[in-house]
Formats: C-alpha cells, sequence, structure tokens
C-alpha cells in the first residue's frame, strides 16, 4: 500500500510573533516552545537542537513507510519560504512544500507571485483561520485573495486552505471555488472535526476539485486517545456525504509525534473494521499521489525493531 502524509511541517527554527504574542524556542531544552505565553513541547523532547528538519521527517518516513509527504506552513512556525524552497529543489520526489506569503501585510499577491514564479513552488498555503483579528480580518474572497486565487488557477497550482471553526469562512471560501473552478483546493484539518459545523466545510468537497485532509486528527480527538474510535466514525461520516476519493491521510507531523509516535498517526486506521482495504488505500496514498502528482516513489521494506 502506498502511504502518503498530506499534512506536515519542516523549521529549522521557530521564532516568530502571532497576534503580538511572541512563539520561540526555550533554552536549554529547545524541543519546548515559548506559545502564546505557555510553555509547550514542541517537538519530541530528543529533539534538542529545535531543527525539525527535512532529513529527520524523511527518517520517519523510512521508519513508518510513508512513500511522500505534503510540507504545509503556519504563522506559528515563522515563515519558512527560503528553507521549503530549497527542501523542494532537493527532495522533488518525496516532498512537495506549499510556499506561504504573509497575508497579514499589504501586497501579498505580488509576494505570493513571487514565491510561485521563482520560488519553485506548486501551491500556497492560507492559513485562514489565522486571519481574524479583533479589529481586522483577511477574507478568502477579497480581491486580491481572488487575484492571487485567478493566477494559481492558471498555473495549474494547488491552493491549501485550514478553516476557522464550523462555517465561519465557508462562504468566503464557497466563492473562491465557484469563481476558480480549475483551481485545485485542499481544506486541512478535517474541516475542525471536532467543533460545531465541521460538516460543512467537508461538504465543499462536492466540488469537483476540492478535497479534505485529516492532518491533526489525532490531536482533535487527543481526550480519546489511540485508536482514536471517533476519529474513525468521522471519516467514515464524511466519506458517506463526499466520498472516499476527496480525503486523504494527514499527521501534523511533528506537533502529532509528541503524544502517540508517526506509524501510529495512521495505523489505528489499519485496525479499524469500519474502512475497507479499498477505501483505505485511497484515504492513506493513492488520492494524495494523484493530486501532488508523485512519481518514482521508493521501496520501502519492512524494518524489524530491536524491541521485536
Amino acid at each position: 500500500m502506498t502511504i502518503i502524509d498530506a499534512h506536515t511541517h519542516l523549521w529549522l527554527r521557530q521564532d516568530t510573533v502571532v497576534n503580538g504574542q511572541p512563539i520561540r524556542q526555550l533554552t536549554p531544552n529547545r524541543s519546548r516552545s515559548l506559545f502564546f505565553g505557555e510553555e509547550r513541547q514542541m517537538l519530541p523532547p530528543f529533539m534538542t537542537d529545535g531543527a525539525n528538519s527535512a532529513e529527520r521527517l524523511l527518517s520517519n518516513m523510512d521508519y513508518a513507510r510513508v512513500g511522500a509527504a505534503v510540507v504545509t506552513q503556519e504563522f506559528i512556525d515563522g515563515l519558512q519560504n527560503d528553507y521549503l524552497a530549497d527542501v523542494q529543489r532537493r527532495y522533488p520526489d518525496r516532498l512537495f512544500c506549499f510556499a506561504m506569503p504573509d497575508f497579514r501585510l499589504e501586497g501579498y499577491y505580488e509576494a505570493g507571485h513571487r514565491l510561485l514564479e521563482e520560488g519553485g513552488f506548486r501551491g500556497i498555503k492560507v492559513p485562514a483561520a489565522r486571519l481574524i483579528g479583533q479589529d481586522w480580518r483577511v477574507r478568502m474572497n477579497d480581491p486580491e485573495m481572488m487575484r492571487l486565487c485567478h493566477f494559481m488557477e492558471q498555473r495549474g497550482d494547488i491552493l491549501h486552505v485550514e478553516l476557522a471553526d464550523g462555517d465561519t469562512q465557508v462562504g468566503e471560501l464557497r466563492e473562491v471555488i465557484e469563481e476558480c473552478p480549475r483551481l485545485r483546493v485542499v481544506i486541512g484539518h478535517f474541516g475542525m472535526v471536532t467543533r460545531p459545523g465541521w460538516m460543512q466545510q467537508i461538504l465543499l468537497a462536492r466540488y469537483p476539485n476540492v478535497y479534505i485532509e485529516s492532518g491533526g486528527i489525532t490531536w482533535l480527538y487527543n481526550d480519546e486517545f489511540y485508536p482514536f474510535p471517533s476519529a474513525v466514525r468521522a471519516i467514515r461520516e464524511a466519506a458517506d456525504a463526499v466520498g472516499f476519493e476527496k480525503l486523504m491521510w494527514g499527521s501534523d507531523y511533528p506537533r502529532t509525534i509528541t503524544a502517540i509516535t508517526y506509524r501510529m498517526s495512521y495505523d489505528f486506521l489499519l485496525r479499524s473494521s469500519l474502512l475497507a482495504e479499498d477505501e483505505l488505500t485511497a484515504f492513506l496514498g493513492e488520492n494524495a499521489q494523484r493530486l501532488f502528482d508523485f512519481k518514482d516513489l521508493p521501496e520501502l521494506p519492512y524494518i524489524k525493531n530491536m524491541s521485536e
């Protein structure tokens, strides 16, 4: 079975500010971060240098037999465009990296245009949930955002969006989808599945070029914990609404592997009796391989653990 992770993150250093709150690595334990005024375990504790590198991701992928991965971005990690452009050049067969202009600043269309034209990227991430402030808001259907989406549609790029809970931004994104019918759109975090109104985001995948990925679903069901039976039922419910061909697995690496192993972020699905083999094949890899055009993926044999 080909396995592809549709939601991961990379950075070499976290040092940024979001809504006036600092997010930075803490010393001497640099696997932890100051996150909106609280100390958080951002990385597994053995990553003591704070570097969440492509090489570490690929090592985890090889171990868990994940053939390829999609690297997205988030304001809380800081802009990682320079690093990810280099990663994309070095590992084009196994990693698909999204660019992210700073949508909080004027002129983000020009920045996005430049990243796509000069940076070697084939997609842009919009952390839409982070674009709602107390006295400001960047809307998905703003003229500048629409201009960027039209440009991406012409190029054949992919738009990755993480929306605020429920249907807060669903209407805005629907306008983008309808105005740019050839633009491929991926909605992250499985529509924030544990929040009220999550299915409104999922139903956008009834449009031909809209897809859903499950990055962070183990985080959203963390209180229930492994093997996450409610997460499996939610995937089943979404598939009944839009079809398994519109859904993709994502881990939200590395944040989720502070609680579980990387392999556990998908093998809970293999252990469930609710999903058929063809459904698992589509969800865990085939859909993402087709959408992100991964080719020549490596053969990854099972390596026995010392503890077995």
